[in-house]
Formats: C-alpha cells, sequence, structure tokens
C-alpha cells in the first residue's frame, strides 16, 4: 500500500461536511474524474479504483477503536491535550450525546461518515466495472463480489454507532439520499449486499483474483478464499441479527480453522509515507500524555496466568495520568500488540470465527450443540493457557463463558466488540463506570451534518 494515496479515489475528494455521500469531480490532469471511469474505465483505473477502496476500508480503524473499546472501558484513550476524549467519551459530568457529539462529525468521524465514503466508493468501483469491455463477466463478478463483501462490512459501523436510530442505505443519489431504516432493516439490508457478493463471486470462476490486492489480503487474494471471508463477515453480522443458524453456516463456510493460527485473517496494512502508519501503535514506554492505555477493569479481571495478558498488555514504567474534572484517571499498562508502526490490523480473525462458532451453537442449544460449543472454547482457553472450561454446560453458563472469552480474545479490536456485545445481550450495566466516574451509552443520535442535509433538501 506504498502509494496507496496516489490511487486513492482517483483524484476524487469527499464533501463530507456538507454531505458524506456526495463525491465531488476534480478536474485532475495527472488522475481520472468520475465521468472518465463511468463508461470504458480501463484496467489500470479499475485497479486504482480498487486500490482506493481498501484505503477507504481502512479508514474507520482509528475512530472507532479509540472510541468504541471507550464506551465498553476496554481501554481509556487519554489525551493530554483535549479532555472532550476523558469527559464526552466516557460520560463524565452528565455528558451525554448529541448531534453535535465531540469526535464524531462528518469530517472526521470514522464512526459514521468515513464507512460511507467507502461505500461510496466500492459503488464507484462497480458502476465502473459493469460499464466497460476490458473485463470478462467472470472479472466484473469478481469486481462486484468484492465491493459488496467490503460494503456490508462497513455499513455495519454506522448501524452499530447510532443503532436503534437507524442508517440509511439508500445513497445512489448524494443529492437525494434515502431514509433513514431501522437497525433491523439496515442489518438485513446488509445481509442481502453480502449474500449478493457471494453469488457474484460464485460466478467469477476459481483461481486468483484478477485484479492486485494489497499484501492485508496475502493468504486470502484467490476467489475462494475471498468468498470465506464473506462468509466470515456475514457470520459476524447474523450475530447481531440473532439468526443463530445462520451465523452458524456462515461461520462453517468461512476460514475458520480450529487448529489453525488464532491471528489468521485478512488486515488493514500499514506503511510509511506516502501511506499512513498504523493508528493504533505507541512506542513502547514513550513519555507521552496521549495514549491507548488498558482500561482498569479488564487487568482486575483477568483470569491468573492468561497468556492474552501477557502477548496484548505491556506494564509501563512509568503510568501515564490526565486529569479530568471528575478526577485524575492513570493508566498503568499499555497495548504491546503491535511491533512497528507499520503492523498490519486484522479486521476480522479465526479467533473471533471460533468464538463465533461457540456462541451460535450455545444458542442452538440442544445437548450436543452445548457440547460442541464447550469444544469451541476450550480451543480458545488452552490457546490462553487458562485450561478446560469446568462450569455448568447450559445454554445461560456458556454465553457468560462466551462473552467473557470474546472480552480478552478480542481485546480493543478495531470495532468496539465488548460495547456491542454488553448490548445485545441487555449487559451495558455490567461494564464499569466507578473507575473514572463516566456513563455507559446505548446509541448516538445522528451527526448534526447529516440532519441539516435533510433540513437543507427540505428548505
Amino acid at each position: 500500500m506504498k502509494k496507496i494515496h496516489k490511487y486513492l479515489f482517483l483524484g476524487l475528494l469527499i464533501t463530507a461536511a456538507c454531505n458524506p455521500f456526495e463525491l465531488d469531480e476534480i478536474i485532475d490532469p495527472n488522475n481520472p474524474s468520475v465521468a472518465s471511469v463511468s463508461t470504458n474505465a480501463t484496467k489500470n483505473q479499475l485497479q486504482f479504483l480498487l486500490t482506493g477502496l481498501e484505503s477507504r476500508h481502512r479508514g474507520y480503524v482509528a475512530n472507532v477503536s479509540q472510541a468504541w473499546n471507550t464506551f465498553g472501558r476496554e481501554i481509556w484513550y487519554l489525551n493530554g491535550s483535549d479532555p472532550r476524549f476523558q469527559t464526552d467519551w466516557l460520560g463524565q459530568n452528565g455528558r451525554v450525546p448529541d448531534a453535535a457529539y465531540f469526535g464524531f462529525g462528518a469530517t472526521g468521524g470514522g464512526s459514521y461518515a468515513t464507512p460511507y465514503q467507502a461505500i461510496k466508493q466500492a459503488q464507484v468501483l462497480i458502476d465502473a466495472a459493469a460499464n466497460t469491455s476490458v473485463v470478462s463477466t467472470a472479472e466484473r463478478n469478481a469486481i462486484s463480489g468484492f465491493a459488496k463483501t467490503i460494503m456490508g462490512y462497513q455499513f455495519m459501523i454506522p448501524a452499530n454507532f447510532v443503532y436503534q436510530n437507524g442508517i440509511r442505505i439508500d445513497i445512489a443519489d448524494p443529492l437525494n439520499p434515502g431514509p433513514f431504516v431501522s437497525y433491523n432493516a439496515a442489518l438485513d439490508h446488509i445481509l442481502g449486499l453480502l449474500n449478493q457478493g457471494l453469488t457474484e463471486l460464485n460466478a467469477a470462476g476459481t483461481g486468483a483474483f484478477p485484479f492486485k490486492l494489497t499484501a492485508g489480503w496475502n493468504n486470502f487474494n484467490t476467489i475462494d478464499a475471498i468468498k470465506q471471508v464473506n462468509r466470515a463477515i456475514t457470520a459476524r453480522l447474523n450475530l447481531y441479527r440473532q439468526d443463530w443458524q445462520g451465523a452458524l453456516d456462515a461461520v462453517n463456510a468461512s476460514f475458520i480453522n480450529e487448529t489453525g493460527s488464532l491471528n489468521a485473517g485478512p488486515a488493514h496494512p500499514y506503511g510509511a509515507p506516502p501511506d499512513a502508519f498504523n493508528p493504533l501503535f505507541y512506542v513502547a514506554n514513550a513519555s507521552v500524555s496521549t495514549i491507548i492505555v488498558v482500561h482498569p477493569s479488564v487487568l482486575a479481571d483477568a483470569t491468573p496466568g492468561d497468556k492474552r495478558v501477557a502477548d496484548k498488555f505491556l506494564l509501563r514504567t512509568t503510568p501515564v495520568t490526565v486529569s479530568t474534572d471528575a478526577g485524575p484517571l492513570t493508566g498503568t499498562h499499555q497495548d504491546k500488540r503491535w511491533a512497528a508502526n507499520t503492523s498490519p490490523i486484522p479486521f476480522i480473525r479465526n479467533e473471533e470465527l471460533i468464538l463465533i462458532k461457540a456462541e451460535a451453537l450455545a444458542q442452538l442449544g440442544s445437548a450436543q450443540n452445548l457440547s460442541d460449543a464447550v469444544d469451541a472454547i476450550n480451543i480458545i482457553r488452552n490457546a490462553a493457557l487458562i485450561g478446560n472450561y469446568s462450569g455448568a454446560v447450559t445454554k445461560e453458563a456458556l454465553i457468560d463463558e462466551i462473552l467473557y472469552q470474546r472480552r480478552y480474545s478480542l481485546w480493543a479490536e478495531p470495532w468496539g466488540h465488548r460495547w456491542i456485545d454488553a448490548r445485545r445481550y441487555n449487559r451495558l450495566n455490567q461494564i464499569p463506570t466507578n473507575f473514572d466516574n463516566g456513563a455507559i451509552f446505548n446509541q448516538f443520535p445522528h451527526p448534526q451534518s447529516d440532519l441539516n442535509w435533510d433540513a437543507y433538501v427540505g428548505n
């Protein structure tokens, strides 16, 4: 991805402050414009669009990782320069989300506008492939299937951010975006996209993907492997839809490997300029006042000897303390998952798939399903060196165990798993606030810029 910014959007800019769904055409003699790729795009232009989509696909990582993992108290994002990262995101002093809430505006909101930019980029790619004669039918299906797989992933981000407030799913016309639809309707739409993507990938033949993907897709750059990624994302989605059989079917068709590396999976790549550095990397023990630190409750609740604690958390030689109106916050441990500022960040991993399988089996609830769920749990527990599960083999007890294991296996991944998990099981009240005197949020309103757009159109 060294030259990914050269490819990004082929010289297109997003005017997100006004309308996050609109692409402005910039006439640039060195790069194609929207009009020039809408018909008769060359293979090079399609490649640029595809690489640009990969870049847009990772745009959510910093904001979602910092904010959503704060909401779930997996981390504190301590920021000595701007107290709003503590007071607002932790809900201190009665602060509650509103349309102008700090850190989620359309210009910088990886939780809302940025995913829509990736979705629009994917649609431009699909349209370009559909209206050119330089690709075969199989290649066209491969491109569209890949793009719809990314679209499905990206739509889940704003859907889980605003939750029951609903999202727009019809953004084909940037001057007339469709209405907000409910959370459940949005999830059904995403399922339709992912299934369409799978159908197209099934019609794309076999062998290597016909265009170059970045190193983040190493080991996943064949048609069959991309189909497995599509099903992995679908499995995550079906947990949210409470379609337990659908989740099990999807995960079994994914790249799950119960004897393989738990870290296996496609990733967002990073690199030196002109590319972007890994936004979650911090130098070990650096003297800083802005850093992601492990939430104290995660340390307090860990099972003794858990290898995940040793692998993921670095005890700092000097703690980081940031003052807030509700008192000082002190981080004793920092994130140690990333070896360098160019380390890739996986966006779905084998470890999550095994836990999805365990949860789906537990929810299905037959004696055999419960036994199989224990087997899946034990894969995770033994990898963490904490031994086999010895508790009750009931649906309720296994769900408790699975949620606990997800808390450590998926700690601070760029998705906010614990916040979403606690919400979907009505356990937000179990997330501790006593360390920071804050509050736990259920959902967020639509950003003011989006509401302004509706007001503008209405006038």
